[in-house]
């Protein structure tokens, strides 16, 4: 297999209420600093010519603007809850530049809960009005090629759902993740960059904390990691300062380029 140079740009790295929180008044939702301010998260890839998007977040037009993103070769879903779907619908400009169809991938859930959740989408006698996504769902459950780029899915558990994290060349991105089983952990080393979510310093149900993500680090030994889907929990500056020299906390307009 051929290795491209890639550029991975965190379009979002919050969790699904965004930062700052309606409502609240702590530091990191009254901070000045840029980097506190996350909308849901979402990356965005280039490699060997080929534009890939990971997740619709619900920000998804001010985030390809933000970021100059012209271009939507594939989609990569990691399951179908409403922060990283919800922005589904703008893909259709994509469709409009490219005069394309774009096909989108996930899990079997995922791919009949985007059905389900954008029935007119896919409704050949749905009134057009201002257009629709011109889309091909693919379930997928094993290595496939999109945009002439080979896309590793891997199995996560975002408590007891399973959904899918994605693994391209040597970088993978897993988000909302409780449990990474052992056979994926397997599919995660070897990496020059992982990003993963990382929710709070507190526990949760479905999502790693801040303990539990460092201790998956430190078993996968990724060149460089970077935390995503994180929480008002976080203020950029003084937790970046705690961690491992390998690892960051990221943030909206990141951008890293892999050799």
């Amino acid at each position: 297999m051929v290795k491209h140079s890639m550029i991975v740009t965190m379009l979002g790295t919050g969790t699904s209420h965004g930062v700052p929180v309606l409502g609240c008044n702590c530091p990191t939702c009254t901070s000045v600093d840029p980097r506190d301010f996350r909308t849901r998260s979402s990356v965005y890839l280039k490699t060997g010519g080929r534009h890939i998007l990971i997740d619709t977040a619900t920000e998804m037009r001010i985030q390809t603007l933000h970021n100059q993103v012209a271009r939507v070769d594939s989609v990569l879903m990691t399951h179908n809850h409403a922060d990283h779907v919800s922005g589904f619908d703008d893909l259709r400009r994509f469709n409009e530049l490219q005069d394309e169809i774009i096909p989108v991938y996930g899990n079997s859930m995922t791919i009949q809960g985007i059905a389900t959740m954008f029935p007119y989408i896919f409704d050949e006698k749905a009134q057009l009005g201002g257009g629709k996504p011109r889309i091909e769902l693919h379930e997928v459950c094993s290595p496939f090629e999109t945009a002439g780029i080979d896309i590793i899915p891997i199995p996560v558990f975002h408590g007891q759902m399973e959904i899918l994290g994605y693994r391209i060349e040597d970088f993978a991105y897993v988000t909302d993740c409780s449990y990474i089983p052992p056979d994926s952990l397997e599919l995660l080393k070897n990496l020059k960059l992982l990003i993963l979510g990382v929710l709070r310093f507190r526990p949760h149900s479905t999502h790693f904390n801040l303990d539990q993500g460092l201790a998956n680090i430190r078993l996968l030994k990724p060149e460089r990691c970077l935390l995503t889907h994180i929480a008002h929990d976080f203020k950029h500056r003084e937790v970046n300062s705690l961690l491992p020299d390998n690892v960051e906390l990221g943030y909206d307009g990141a951008k890293v380029e892999i050799d």
